[in-house]
């Protein structure tokens, strides 16, 4: 299958694009500029380039593909309302350029956009009300193209995708840590962060592109819920810094425009995605990784 790829050389896109050559597939990775070139022709993929903002670049991967994952999103956490826009106007896109083929659309999205405080799963909606909101539009737009001849599905992450390398909303967590010379946590830190190590990410994008069903929602989680209070414990003890508590209202001035996703209680379920896809998770988990991996060199 020849497969367009944007965000393709991303922490998770580089990782989805090695699982798609290892399955043998072909992939054409959506390229903004030299160095993202370099990088896909680097690892046996071809090059499109292009951007989010550029529609017709989007519209054009997308007519010569096979199969279109959409990974690629403006992290501007300043902007979420803005992101949201051009990552609506991207999902459109390529969707309309894929009506009526039954091609594979599979595109990310986060479990942040899930009610706080429960255990989610795929059939829950998204919530309006949520810090992840301006991903809803672009959700709902996926899957109502299944009823548009697309074999669309949704992927939703948990906010801690993570490696050996340091990386993610953790990796700026340790760095947080180390500029205030302590390691915090909110209130209690009994508030949950699902994970899933990227490896096992890739390998759900994959087989979402070759067997989801149309109009299909599912969870790219390997972990249903890491306290919070952990992450901050490991990351105090390797820093050799103290681990103290701060309430919500000192957040925002700690940990910046992550304050608001560091206090999110957003535990999520994936076996429904597990029971679909036959995805089962292999890899090391989030707490391990941190302590063997590479999240405190200097």
């Amino acid at each position: 299958m020849r497969v367009f790829v944007t965000g393709a050389t991303g922490f998770i896109g580089s990782a989805v694009i090695g699982e798609l050559l290892n399955s043998g597939h072909e992939v054409v990775g959506l390229a903004r500029s030299d160095k993202a070139a370099m990088a896909l022709t680097a690892v046996g993929a071809h090059v499109h380039r292009g951007s989010l903002e550029n529609l017709e670049s989007l519209r054009s991967g997308a007519c010569e593909a096979d199969g279109v994952i959409h990974l690629a999103y403006v992290h501007d956490f300043t902007d979420y309302v803005g992101a949201g826009v051009v990552d609506l106007r991207a999902v459109e896109t390529i969707g309309t350029a894929l009506e009526g083929s039954n091609k594979p659309f599979v595109v990310a999205s986060g479990t942040l956009v899930l009610t706080p405080g429960r255990l989610g799963t795929e059939e829950d909606a998204p919530d309006l009300g949520t810090l992840a909101a301006p991903r809803a539009a672009s959700e709902r737009a996926a899957v109502e193209m299944a009823r548009r001849g697309v074999r669309s599905s949704v992927v939703r992450l948990a906010p801690s995708v993570h490696d050996v390398e340091k990386t993610g909303f953790v990796g700026t967590l340790i760095d947080i840590a180390r500029k205030n010379r302590f390691s915090a946590y909110i209130d209690d830190g009994k508030n949950r962060w699902p994970a899933v190590h990227r490896l096992d990410a890739a390998h759900l994008f994959c087989l979402a592109l070759e067997k989801a069903s149309g109009g299909t929602v599912l969870h790219g989680v390997a972990e249903e819920g890491v306290r919070f209070r952990d992450i901050a414990d490991v990351i105090g003890r390797h820093l050799k810094l103290p681990v103290i508590s701060i309430n919500r209202e000192e957040a925002g001035a700690h940990f910046g425009w992550l304050g608001a996703i560091v206090s999110a209680d957003n535990p999520a379920s994936s076996a429904l995605t597990q029971e679909r896809l036959e995805w089962h998770p292999v890899h090391p988990g989030l707490i391990s990784n941190l302590e063997h991996g590479s999240y405190f060199d200097s």
